[in-house]
C-alpha cells in the first residue's frame, strides 16, 4: 500500500543554486583540483626575459686584466 504525501511534488526550483555550483566546479580543470597552485605563488612568479640565441654571444679573445698585480 502506498500513501500520497501531504506536500505537492517537488518542482526542482531550489536546485538551481546547486546546479550553478556544480557547473562552476566542472569548469575547473582536473589538474587544478588535484594539485592547486596558491594564488600568491602565481603572482610572485617571475616574468620571462628574452635571451640571446645559443652561440650568438661575443667573447673577447684577450685574457681579462687583473688589478693590483
Amino acid at each position: 500500500m502506498t500513501s500520497t504525501p501531504d506536500l505537492p511534488e517537488h518542482d526542482g526550483s531550489d536546485l538551481a543554486e546547486l546546479r550553478e555550483e556544480i557547473d562552476a566546479l566542472k569548469a575547473i580543470p582536473h589538474e587544478e583540483i588535484v594539485n592547486p597552485l596558491p594564488k600568491n605563488l602565481e603572482e610572485r612568479e617571475p616574468e620571462a626575459e628574452p635571451t640571446d640565441a645559443i652561440g650568438s654571444e661575443k667573447w673577447d679573445d684577450g685574457e681579462p686584466e687583473r688589478s693590483g698585480s
